[in-house]
């Protein structure tokens, strides 16, 4: 038989419409199973988790099948109770499939500390933005004689002096003790 014949024969043919039909059935079968395994059109609303506490957070995801992963935890925001969420992903209000992880990221326990800079026996002109730049606050400023006139001559914190490198949290009023320029007896 030659090839023309046999590509022209009814058995060939029977085999392929045979064929095409068992793969349109297999492919309407497979597509339904991806339907169902993947919930095709079935979405879960994420709910608005910002100032909320970590337990009211999983029970909140848990009643929407959703899960939660901790990003990081950011700078203090004293708008927010501590370990509360401050920011999420995906936003409040979108639509995602459920068993979706929302990533949180929370309010740490109070401001971090940071290192005191070495700042006595430098002008108040220059020790100011130096504090402000490192996120200080420049308290109660006393004088005292000295002959370095507005210099820096001690760093208080609540009365105690300071040394360079002492951690303090961010925001903390700094009192300065500077001189007035007159010599001390």
């Amino acid at each position: 038989m030659s090839l023309v014949k046999f590509l022209t024969s009814k058995a060939f043919l029977k085999q392929i419409a045979l064929a095409i039909v068992a793969l349109v059935v297999l492919s309407f079968l497979i597509l339904q199973w991806l339907k169902s395994y993947t919930n095709h059109g079935e979405f879960v609303e994420v709910p608005d988790l910002k100032g909320k506490t970590l337990e009211t957070v999983q029970i909140e995801l848990g009643d929407n099948d959703l899960q939660m992963e901790i990003q990081d935890s950011a700078n203090y925001n004293p708008n927010y109770p501590k370990y509360s969420v401050i920011e999420q992903y995906p936003l409040a209000g979108t639509q995602v499939k459920e068993n979706r992880k929302i990533y949180l990221i929370l309010n740490p326990s109070g401001y971090r500390k940071v290192a005191v800079p070495n700042i006595v026996r430098r002008t108040f002109r220059q020790a100011k933005p130096t504090l402000e730049a490192l996120g200080f606050e420049v308290g109660k400023i006393t004088y005292v004689d000295d002959l370095g006139k507005d210099e820096v001559i001690a760093v208080k914190y609540e009365g105690e002096t300071l040394k360079a490198g002492d951690l303090l949290p961010l925001t903390t009023k700094i009192d300065l003790v500077l001189g007035n320029g007159n010599r001390s007896n």
